[in-house]
């Protein structure tokens, strides 16, 4: 997996591409703590480009999801690819996540 970080303003958009598995949750841990420490408002993972997630990757999302409430930072998803909705949905965690189709309407949440 490849990870990109664009800071804008008052939020940070972190682009996710490949299988979200094992072997990228700690690069992408540290990605989330600095990202988190920068004292923004809010993470956006844009996942378009994310065809799997395994469990462990799952368990990291709902890491940072945790982390960044704990420092005061939203996290937002936007883009999900289908399969990786129907992960969340046969594991129950679509309803844990803030999730929007397109990067303009998570712009707008955070004005």
């Amino acid at each position: 997996m490849k990870i990109k970080t664009q800071d804008h303003d008052n939020f940070t958009v972190v682009q996710l591409d490949g299988e979200f598995d094992s072997e990228f949750t700690e690069l992408f841990q540290n990605v989330i703590t600095e990202t988190a420490i920068k004292h923004k408002v809010g993470i956006v993972l844009d996942m378009a480009k994310v065809t799997f997630i395994d469990s462990e990757g799952l368990e990291r999302l709902l890491w940072a999801r945790d982390y960044s409430s704990e420092n005061n930072c939203q996290l937002k998803v936007v883009s999900l690819e289908e399969n990786c909705k129907k992960i969340l949905e046969i594991t129950r965690l679509e309803n844990e996540f803030e999730c929007y189709d397109k990067i303009e309407n998570v712009v707008k949440s955070f004005a």
